[in-house]
């Protein structure tokens, strides 16, 4: 027997289950609603010892609408049932899942759960150490995880409930009245007195629930509902 291959390693089993993944990154153009960049956010503190809160966050690249759940720990099991807190209360058909490479994500249980709660879900997943492959989710890490959580440690059921708490109000605040905006074209500008100045044109703003109606992704009858709810909702009050 060779001696090197006598001592190589036999791979992990995350590591095997990568291997059917593609990598890949979703458009900055995507026009379909559906397709979702997802991470996981560490609410650890100063230690990343012992048990303690994580924030699962799906963010749809098309219309910006964003799903937050909390979790204790990263296990397959917990992580199952935040995804499937988020598919009950999403409005409308996951078409892609694509999160970083953690076998948070990629684990057999999950990979299960998808094939049998999403019918044809496509998995795709970032390229190692690429974070700009997710780049609108991460952004919205610190623009609302961050922003409004913070950074210290989190680890007891009670903190998970006030968390969940806060952001159901998130859910109505960022998805039915935060306008965003997205990024249409790059253009050089020869004509500026700075060399290689980059002129950025972007889109109209309108918020992600304005964007799934311009794209028809809501059923006639789930819109009305929502228009209802968003119509009873005073946004200084949130």
């Amino acid at each position: 027997m060779d001696r090197l291959a006598h001592r190589r390693k036999p791979p992990g089993k995350s590591r095997a289950i990568l291997r059917g993944i593609p990598m890949a990154r979703i458009s900055w153009e995507e026009p379909q609603a559906g397709h979702f960049e997802v991470d996981l956010v560490h609410h650890s503190g100063p230690s990343p010892s012992g048990q303690y809160i994580h924030t699962v966050q799906m963010l749809d690249v098309a219309t910006d609408w964003s799903e937050c759940v909390t979790v204790l720990g990263p296990s397959q099991w917990v992580m199952g049932d935040g995804f499937e807190h988020i598919q009950a209360r999403l409005p409308f058909d996951i078409v892609e899942i694509h999160p970083d490479n953690g076998s948070e994500f990629f684990n057999y249980h999950l990979l299960n759960y998808w094939k049998s709660m999403v019918q044809g879900v496509e998995l795709s997943r970032c390229r190692p150490f690429q974070k700009n492959d997710n780049r609108f989710v991460e952004e919205n890490n610190f623009s609302i995880l961050r922003a409004y959580v913070g950074y210290q440690r989190l680890d007891t059921v009670s903190q998970i409930v006030l968390l969940n708490q806060l952001y159901d109000k998130l859910w109505w605040y960022h998805n039915f009245f935060q306008p965003v905006m997205r990024l249409r074209q790059k253009i050089v500008d020869i004509s500026s007195r700075k060399q290689n100045r980059i002129k950025r044109i972007f889109d109209d703003k309108r918020t992600p629930f304005n964007r799934l109606c311009d794209k028809g992704a809501l059923s006639p009858e789930r819109q009305e509902h929502l228009l209802a709810l968003r119509n009873t909702i005073n946004p200084s009050q949130l």
